[in-house]
C-alpha cells in the first residue's frame, strides 16, 4: 500500500514553476494564431497613451513564428529588467544582513517575548496585516513588501507557523488594501482621472470596502495559521519548511546578550525601514531609489557587525544567487503579456469583452465588467497601465448601459483582489521566490480564498448600481 500511495503521488507530481509558465506561453502563442489582430487608437494623456473608444479595428493577421517561443522570454527580461534587477539586489543585500546573524538574533530575541505573552502572539498577525494593508490602501505598497518576506517567515517558523503564514502576514496584508483601497494612487486615483471623477470621491464605500476586504483576508489567514500550529503536518509546505536550517532560530535556555555591534546594527536596519516610509510616502520613491537605500543598508550593516570585505561580497554573491530561478520566471511571466501585445490580440480580446457587456442589465454588467478586468488583470497587473488602457473604453460603456462611473472604476478596482494568484505578477513571483514556495502549491492554498474574494466582489458590486453611486 505504501509502494502504491508513493507510486500515485510520483505520477501526479506538479511539474516546476517553470515548466507551467512556459505551457502558458505556448498557450498565448497558439492563442495569437487564431485570435483576430486588431488595435485600438492610441493618444497621450499627461504622458500617458491611452485607448480611444470607439476607434478599434481589426488589421492584417499577424503571425507570430515559432520562434517568439524563445524571443518572447529574452524580451522579457528586457521588459521587467527594474524589477529583475530589484530582486537580484534584494537577494544580494539580505545576504549580507543573514552572513551578519541580526535576523537570528532579533527573531530569537521577538520569539521568546511572544512565547511568554500569549495574548501579545495572537495579535501579532491581525495587526501587522492591517499595517500592510493600510500601506497597500494608502500608497499602493506591492513590490515594497518583497523585501519583507525574508523577515516574516524566519519569525513565523519560530512560533511554530509555516512559510504560508510568514508570507500572507506582508504580501496578503498588502494585498488586500491594494485591492479594496481608499486612496491608492496607482488605481483609484488614476482611474478616477481618467474618466473624470473628482480624486478620490466615493470614499465612504470604499473604506467599508476595505474594512471587509481586508477582514475576510485576515480572517482566512488566521484560522489556518491555528490550525497549521494544532497540526503542523497538515501545512502544504511542511516538507519544504522541515528542510529549511531553523537551527539559529531555535529558543535556548541561555538569552544572548546584547553587545554594540548588534545594537548598532539593528538601530540601522531599523533607521532604514523609517527613511523607507518617509521616501515612499513623501519622496514618490520607486524600485530603484528603494533599491538604493537596501544596498547601501546592506553594506553598511556588514560594515559594523565587523564583516569583511571579500565576506560581504561572497554573502552578496550568494544572495542574489537564490534570486535566479524566480527572475527567469518573472521573465517567462512577461513574456505572455509580449506574445499577446506583438500579435495585436491584446486590443481585440479588449474589444470582444466590451461589445460582450453592453446588452446586459446593470447589475449582471457591472459583475461582468469586474470578471473581464479580472481576466485582462491576467496579461496586465499593473493597476496603472490597467487603468490606462481599460478606463476610457469602460466609461463610455458604462454611460451607455447606465451604470455610473463610480461603479465603473470599482469594479476595475476589485480585480486586484486575484493578484496573488497570478504568474505573470512579477510581484507574487518575487514573493513566493524570496519564501522558496512553489507557485502551485501558494496557488493550490490561495484558490479557495480568491474565490471567496470574487464572490465578495460580485456582492458588494450590487448595492453601487442599485443606488446609482455618483457622482456621475
Amino acid at each position: 500500500m505504501a509502494d502504491a500511495a508513493t507510486a500515485t503521488e510520483r505520477r501526479f507530481r506538479m511539474p516546476h514553476t517553470l515548466v507551467i509558465v512556459a505551457g502558458l506561453i505556448v498557450i498565448v502563442l497558439l492563442l495569437s494564431w487564431v485570435v483576430p489582430s486588431g488595435t485600438y487608437q492610441r493618444a497621450d494623456r499627461d504622458g500617458r497613451q491611452v485607448t480611444v473608444p470607439g476607434t478599434y479595428q481589426q488589421v492584417e493577421k499577424v503571425h507570430l513564428g515559432p520562434q517568439w517561443l524563445m524571443i518572447a522570454p529574452i524580451r522579457g527580461f528586457l521588459d521587467g529588467a527594474l524589477i529583475i534587477a530589484f530582486l537580484l539586489m534584494i537577494g544580494g543585500v539580505f545576504g549580507v544582513v543573514q552572513a551578519t546573524g541580526t535576523i537570528e538574533f532579533a527573531i530569537r530575541r521577538i520569539t521568546a517575548a511572544l512565547t511568554t505573552r500569549p495574548a501579545l502572539e495572537r495579535l501579532m498577525i491581525p495587526v501587522l496585516m492591517i499595517v500592510f494593508s493600510l500601506g497597500g490602501s494608502v500608497f499602493g505598497m506591492a513590490e515594497e513588501v518583497i523585501p519583507f518576506i525574508l523577515i516574516f517567515v524566519p519569525l513565523a517558523l519560530s512560533l511554530g507557523y509555516d512559510s504560508i503564514v510568514g508570507t500572507s502576514i506582508p504580501f496578503l496584508g498588502a494585498a488586500s488594501g491594494f485591492a479594496a483601497a481608499f486612496f491608492n494612487p496607482f488605481t483609484v486615483g488614476v482611474a478616477q482621472g481618467l474618466v473624470g471623477l473628482p480624486l478620490y470621491s466615493g470614499l465612504g464605500y470604499r473604506v467599508l470596502t476595505w474594512v471587509v476586504g481586508t477582514g475576510v483576508i485576515i480572517t482566512w489567514v488566521m484560522i489556518y495559521a491555528a490550525r497549521v500550529k494544532r497540526r503542523p503536518e497538515s501545512s502544504p509546505v511542511y516538507e519544504l519548511d522541515r528542510a529549511r536550517d531553523l537551527s539559529a532560530l531555535r529558543p535556548t535556555h541561555e538569552v544572548e546578550p546584547w553587545t554594540g555591534r548588534r545594537i548598532a546594527v539593528i538601530a540601522i536596519f531599523l533607521l532604514s525601514m523609517v527613511a523607507l516610509v518617509w521616501g515612499i510616502l513623501d519622496q514618490q520613491w520607486f524600485i530603484e531609489e528603494i533599491a538604493a537605500l537596501f544596498l547601501a543598508m546592506g553594506l553598511v550593516m556588514g560594515a559594523v557587525a565587523g564583516l569583511r570585505p571579500s565576506a560581504i561580497a561572497t554573502s552578496f554573491v550568494a544572495g542574489a544567487k537564490d534570486m535566479v530561478t524566480v527572475c527567469l520566471i518573472i521573465a517567462c511571466g512577461r513574456a505572455l503579456l509580449i506574445l499577446a501585445r506583438e500579435g495585436l490580440v491584446l486590443d481585440t480580446i479588449l474589444y470582444a469583452s466590451s461589445q460582450a457587456i453592453g446588452g446586459l442589465p446593470g447589475v449582471m454588467a457591472a459583475q461582468v465588467m469586474f470578471l473581464v478586468q479580472s481576466v485582462i488583470n491576467f496579461f496586465i497587473h499593473s493597476g496603472t497601465a490597467q487603468a490606462a488602457l481599460t478606463m476610457p473604453i469602460m466609461a463610455p460603456l458604462a454611460d451607455l448601459i447606465g451604470l455610473t462611473r463610480q461603479t465603473t472604476v470599482y469594479a476595475f478596482q476589485l480585480c486586484e483582489f486575484i493578484n496573488p494568484i497570478l504568474p505573470t505578477s512579477a510581484v507574487t513571483m518575487g514573493v513566493l521566490g524570496m519564501a522558496k514556495i512553489p507557485w502551485e502549491t501558494w496557488a493550490r492554498w490561495f484558490l479557495p480564498l480568491m474565490l471567496i474574494l470574487v464572490a465578495l466582489s460580485l456582492v458588494l458590486l450590487v448595492p453601487p448600481v442599485l443606488v446609482h453611486w455618483g457622482p456621475f
